[in-house]
């Protein structure tokens, strides 16, 4: 979906019904689960946009994907992006939730981008460091391997960068060598 502010008026209009029933975090998991499934499935996200396959055959592979797996609302709310022919944007859909009900929730995301896989502990570690260190209590931790950092780590706080990988220090020590910076202060 190429409109941000219709994949939010959807969401938005999903989380009030979702307050309305008292039922946001039964909706908040299953759009988790959607989340999942289609950033596991590229095939599932290519069906879903795909102008040439029938809204009736798409209504039969969502139901077969979801089935058993959401709730009532949500199925309805499924059958209902079919009826409108909005299911090419469930991808943002499903994100605009998510961060709307983040935000509803005072939760904060939080990427860490490592070169080689982080160990549960050091993970709570991270969490509890950053708890300390800043005003957020409810934290949720997305975890990256990138062994393109060859050390070191990324972290990422709602607009806020931290990079303290090596493969930037050894960015910087290049720039600064082509820039011949040190031939500049031996003058």
């Amino acid at each position: 979906m190429t409109n941000p502010r219709l994949a939010g008026r959807y969401a938005k209009s999903l989380l009030d019904l979702a307050i309305e029933q008292n039922q946001t975090d039964a909706i908040y998991a299953d759009m988790k689960f959607l989340q999942s499934i289609c950033n596991s499935n590229p095939d599932f996200v290519a069906v879903l946009k795909s102008p040439v396959i029938k809204s009736d055959k798409k209504e039969k592979i969502i139901e077969a994907v979801t089935e058993k797996s959401v709730s009532k609302t949500t199925s309805l709310f499924l059958k209902l992006l079919i009826n409108k022919t909005r299911e090419y944007g469930l991808v943002e859909i499903v994100k605009a939730f998510i961060e709307q009900y983040n935000k509803l929730n005072d939760i904060h995301q939080v990427k860490i981008t490592t070169a080689v896989p982080m160990s549960h502990d050091l993970q709570e570690a991270f969490l509890n460091k950053i708890k300390a260190t800043t005003s957020l209590k409810k934290i949720e931790l997305e975890t990256k391997v990138e062994n393109d950092l060859i050390g070191g780590f990324t972290l990422e706080i709602g607009d806020t960068l931290v990079d303290a990988s090596i493969l930037r220090e050894l960015n910087d020590v290049k720039k600064q060598f082509k820039n011949n910076e040190y031939i500049h202060s031996l003058k």
